[in-house]
Order: C-alpha cells, then structure tokens, then sequence
C-alpha cells in the first residue's frame, strides 16, 4: 500500500476573508427577505459545526418541522416556517404584566417556574376552516394538547352561530355552512368574551396580549420564554366593550403565528384571577397542566373553568365530602348548569370500572352541545332544538351532529337518535365479531345521556 503523502490538489484555492464577508452579506441578504415572508433561514450556512445543545427546545422542533419540502432549500441553510408573533402596541393602554403576576401564572400552570409551553403549543392558534363551505363554522383541532381547548370554543361557536345570534329556539343546520369569514371572526371574538365573562363571575373579565416590549427579565427563579415577559393585560367590566375589543384584535387569537391558544388560557387564568382559582382546585389537582407522552394536556379543571366558569377538578354534582382516617378532604365538583355540556367515555376505564359519572350539570345543559372526551379524544356533538333538554317527548327520536375536529373530516356527521322503539343491542347482529364496530365508541358516548339508545349513521361508517 502507498503510503506516500498525497499531492495537494492544483486547483485548490484557501477561501479568502473576502469571499468568507461576501457570503455571509449574501446570507444577510437572504435572511432579510425571507423573514419579510414570515420564514427563517438557520445559521447552519455558516455554522455548520455550532453546538447543537445550545439550542433550546423550540429550535430543535422548527428543525424537525421544517418546511424545506414546500419552500425549496439552498444548500447548506435550512428554512423554518415560523411566523413572527402578531403583537400590539405597547400605548396601547394595558397594563404590563410583572414578575410576580408571570411566576404565579406558571406556578398554577406547570406547579413551578422554570418550565414552559413546548412548540406545539406556541404554534397553536383558531383556525377555522374555508369560508362559505361544508365546514365554515368548524375550527381545526388536530391531536395534541391544546385540541381540548380549541373544542371548548368550536362548541362555544356553535352555541352562538345557532341559538345567540338568531336567539330562536331552532335554526337549520344548513345555517352553520353560510357563515363569511366576517362572521367566524364575529363568532369567535363574542365566544371568547361570553367564556371570560362567565370566568370573571359576570363582573369583570381579562385579555392578555403580547407587545414589542419587554418587561422584566429572567431571574433565577423565573426561566423567560420570550413572550410572556411581553404581555400586557387589559381589563374590562363591560361585557360590550370586552367584546368589542376582542373583535378589534381577533387576529391576535386566529392567525398563524399569534400564540392564540396560549392567550386564551392566559385571559382566562387572568379572568378568574390565580387566587380564586387556587380556592376552585382541591388536593386531587394542585396544577393545571399534566405531562404525558412528551406533551401538555390540559386538567378536567380546565375544562371545566372554560364550561361553568369555575375551576373545579370533578365531573359530578357538587362537592362532595371524604372523611379518610379522621380527616375531612373536600372533592370539588360542578355547581351550577352550564351552557355547553360534557360527556365522557373511555373503553378503557369502562373495562377497568372507573368511568367518571358525569352529573347533570354538566350532561343537561342549557344549550344541546356537547363537549366529548371520547377515549381521551376530543369532539363535539350538538342538536339544532333547545327543546331537546326540555321537552321529553323530543327525546324519542332525534337529530344529532357530530365534529372531530380533525381536518379529515370533511362534513359534519349526522346520527339520528331512537330512546323509544327497541333498545341498541337488538341492533347489532350476534355473529358480529368487531367489538369496535358492534359498540363504536361515539354511540356509547350518547347512552351516558341516552341509556339505550339506538343510532341511525345514515348511511356513514360509524367511527369513534
């Protein structure tokens, strides 16, 4: 083998320093046009061995969903479809947030200072689907933490598309597909007023929105995450002005790239105020958010603070005492009835006997819409008629309609509801052996409400 010194390539040039500031004014360059486009270029043009590690959690995500594919890739750069946050201007007349008030907003969220909303959150936002179509009235809501949340409000949109703003007992479902795209900005600003009012006890209620400013910094007991420190809140004791406000700066809520959902808790949290919701909670929840499977998901409390207004932890009716080992724990239920509805179901805790009961509070709403916590999926099942939850001769047979959520979705679902004529199981064929397909999940759903039930699909092949 020959083992001699390999001659040096003729042609080789050493990269001068001239060449090295030429690029990097050309990368410059690039980066400023990109970003007027709401993109970002990495610093792997001319870093290609920086140390990773430096990078915190939200630059290693927009790494993995880069939108390269779509937007093409000069070499060596990697391009991120991240867009700026849309913020406000700080005279605008809030109140900026403080340290004080951003450490007992994470205490509540997380139980401690230091973590903070992973990217899936950050990115979230109410994205509504096409104008005019099948779907306008829906929002997406793919799988994911911040899914419980965005459903909350789609049924909160529905309640007002179908009963506030045509305040008549029935409306055609039809209605729900000519909505503009005026009206969904309309519809969401008036259900995240009605949702803060309700939170604020009918007084009061809290928006919070991000500025170019920033108003404290990280100390060491606070870990900044960029946005936070640039809030400011804006108080209302109006329902009106409150509304219009919101109606003013939706955007702020809908936009991709508006941290939308992330404002929403935060107004909502704000709203209720951290003392009162710290008095809603028992010691079953001592914070809001749970970790699971790499993510964020939201707490019944949550959800609940979002339906009734108060932060309880439980499903049933009431509070309710246990007397274990001489000491009286209280359980935080539901105390009043809502206007949006909750069911729950889950094959799992069926099998292993522990399904929550949900009480009527919750399962007898004013409005027929329902939130649905189908084996840990959420969703939403609503009827056109008040009177459904009024008239008991209406629940003998009845329509229902049924949103994922999911893009995939294409229209809304329609099942017809019978509690009178023969009961479910005589339905299903005894040799049938899918246990999925002879008790799909969304119809066990409906007989938490309706025991017995049989549902006509009308012709869809049952899911959930």
């Amino acid at each position: 083998m020959d083992k001699r010194p390999l001659d040096p390539d003729p042609n080789f040039k050493p990269m001068e320093l001239e060449d090295i500031a030429t690029r990097i004014s050309a990368l410059d360059k690039w980066r400023a046009i990109f970003s007027s486009q709401g993109l970002e270029i990495g610093n792997s043009a001319i870093q290609p061995n920086q140390d990773h590690h430096k990078a915190d959690e939200e630059s290693e995500e927009r790494a993995e969903t880069s939108s390269s594919k779509k937007h093409g890739t000069f070499p060596g750069s990697i391009f991120y479809s991240i867009p700026r946050e849309l913020i406000v201007a700080s005279d605008l007349g809030g109140q900026p947030i403080s340290i004080e008030k951003a450490t007992a907003l994470r205490k509540i969220l997380f139980g401690n200072t230091f973590q903070t909303f992973n990217y899936e959150w950050k990115k979230s936002f109410f994205k509504f689907r096409e104008a005019f179509s099948e779907l306008a009235y829906a929002i997406e809501a793919e799988k994911g933490g911040t899914r419980a949340i965005q459903l909350v409000i789609q049924a909160h949109i529905i309640k007002y598309l179908l009963f506030t703003k045509t305040k008549h007992d029935y409306t055609s479902i039809k209605s729900l597909s000519d909505v503009s795209q005026k009206q969904q900005e309309r519809a969401l600003a008036a259900s995240i007023a009605d949702i803060l009012w309700t939170t604020g006890e009918k007084k009061s209620a809290t928006i919070c929105l991000i500025t170019s400013d920033t108003y404290f910094t990280e100390s060491p007991d606070y870990k900044t995450d960029n946005f936070t420190e640039r809030l400011q809140l804006f108080e209302f004791v109006e329902k009106d002005k409150l509304e219009k406000f919101l109606c003013a700066h939706i955007h702020c809520f809908k936009d991709e790239g508006s941290h939308g959902v992330i404002l929403f808790l935060y107004s909502l949290l704000f709203s209720r105020t951290i003392a009162r919701i710290q008095q809603d909670l028992d010691h079953t929840t001592p914070y809001l958010l749970h970790f699971c499977l790499g993510n964020y998901t939201v707490r019944q409390a949550v959800l609940n603070l979002m339906l009734t207004g108060r932060a309880s932890p439980h499903v049933f009716n009431g509070d309710q005492a246990l007397n274990d080992q001489n000491v009286e724990e209280k359980y935080h239920g539901v105390l009043t009835r809502s206007d949006v509805g909750y069911l729950h179901w889950s094959r799992e805790e069926m099998e292993q006997d522990r399904l929550p009961k949900v009480g009527s509070m919750l399962k007898t709403p004013k409005y027929p819409i329902w939130l649905c916590n189908i084996n840990g999926t959420y969703s939403v099942l609503f009827g056109t008629y008040t009177s459904l939850l009024c008239d008991w001769k209406m629940e003998h047979i009845f329509d229902l309609y049924f949103y994922s959520g999911q893009s995939s979705q294409k229209k809304t679902a329609h099942l017809t509801v019978d509690t009178h004529s023969h009961h479910w199981e005589k339905s299903y064929k005894i040799d049938e052996s899918d246990y999925e397909k002879r008790f799909p999940s969304l119809e066990m759903i409906i007989r938490t409400k309706w025991e017995g039930a049989a549902i006509n699909w009308h012709g869809t092949v049952p899911f959930f």
